[in-house]
């Protein structure tokens, strides 16, 4: 999850509140042959995915330094860092590591429990408190003795006060599904086209529905025209925040890119699917390091699929459509996944995150 999905964080109201050799061999042949592969995975490893990410490393190293001088400069009482593990806590490790008086607390705990959990012990020698979203997540930093406290999910407060006319969005008598097909450019190219061709199967059989985008302003255009190029008319695209989430809570169903969002969803009571799509060499790397059988946050803390996922060579246009196709000719599906997705994240609820957040930091001073 990144910084910008914690759009419910209310970081004014958290400031606020704290400022009050021969081949004849066979065996020696399936050697060779092992070893041949082996070396064309590393080098089409390297040079897709390790080679372009190293001089963004070094970059970001520079502005890991940056980050540290300007802090240790400013001298602060608390260092407060929100997400972005790769990067936040190894500012915090630096700033720790020259000035061990400013007191360190992180918001949004690292995924240790889908992969890298021994990360937790790096995290000790420089964490003073972590702050977490979920309650399961508390075994991990206390069996390390890291000071560590449940806030909840910020995405699940519902802040939304004011009714929202969509009227000149979507006609009222057509149902609508959501779609988020992601917020990272090659997200949207890998996954829009799919989505599209599902939507021109519905449409084949369904004439009372209409489908929404949901993305960001920095991809509103793109998808617009790509949807244009298809000729695709019962479908819109939008970016505002508080239609959005007004849209999504009118909506029948929703189709989603695996993360954060999914939360979201559920907390609107709409029922939903999710589709996810890497490179073959990302995936195999992820298969073999992750801990966790689900890709989905309610799958996982459930030990069993109730959102359904389309990971990978699932995720295509036909799978999509039946599955939804399922769900729209049976209202128990739909009914049946709310009432369980319903009771896992009821505990994921706190009254107020930054609340607890702001005591948290108000009693480190």
């Amino acid at each position: 999850m990144d910084l910008a999905s914690l759009k419910n964080i209310d970081l004014n109201d958290l400031i606020s509140k704290v400022k009050s050799g021969g081949f004849g061999d066979k065996k020696l042949l399936i050697k060779f042959g092992v070893g041949f592969v082996a070396i064309l995975i590393f080098l089409i490893g390297y040079y897709a995915i390790v080679s372009p990410k190293v001089k963004a490393q070094e970059e970001q190293i520079m502005i890991m330094d940056e980050n540290k001088n300007k802090i240790i400069e400013f001298n602060p009482d608390i260092l407060f860092s929100v997400d972005s593990p790769d990067f936040t806590l190894r500012v915090a490790e630096r700033v720790k590591k020259l000035k061990s008086n400013i007191k360190t607390i992180h918001y949004v705990a690292p995924q240790v429990w889908v992969w890298r959990e021994h990360r937790v012990k790096k995290l000790k020698n420089f964490l003073d408190h972590i702050l977490l979203l979920f309650p399961f997540e508390k075994q991990y930093f206390e069996k390390e003795n890291i000071n560590c406290t449940f806030v909840g999910h910020p995405l699940l407060e519902d802040n939304e006060k004011n009714k929202i006319d969509i009227r000149n969005v979507i006609s009222e008598d057509k149902k609508i599904i959501s779609i988020f097909s992601g917020s990272r450019s090659s997200e949207i190219n890998v996954l829009t086209p799919i989505l599209l061709k599902f939507i021109k199967m519905v449409e084949e059989k369904y004439n009372d529905i209409h489908f929404i985008f949901h993305t960001t302003n920095e991809h509103r255009e793109r998808l617009k025209n790509l949807i244009s190029k298809e000729e695709i008319k019962n479908c819109d695209v939008i970016s505002d925040e508080k239609i959005k989430s007004y849209i999504l809570k009118k909506s029948t169903f929703a189709v989603a890119k695996s993360g954060t969002i999914s939360l979201e969803i559920c907390n609107a009571n709409v029922p939903s699917i999710i589709i996810y799509k890497i490179n073959f060499i990302n995936f195999f790397i992820v298969k073999m390091l992750a801990k966790v059988k689900f890709a989905n946050i309610v799958n996982i803390t459930a030990g069993k699929e109730i959102i359904p996922e389309l990971l990978q060579e699932k995720c295509n246009a036909k799978n999509i459509f039946n599955k939804v196709d399922e769900f729209l000719t049976n209202p128990d599906l739909s009914t049946n996944q709310i009432n369980q997705f319903k009771e896992i994240i009821k505990d994921f609820k706190t009254d107020k995150s930054s609340d607890l957040a702001s005591s948290v930091l108000i009693n480190s001073l």
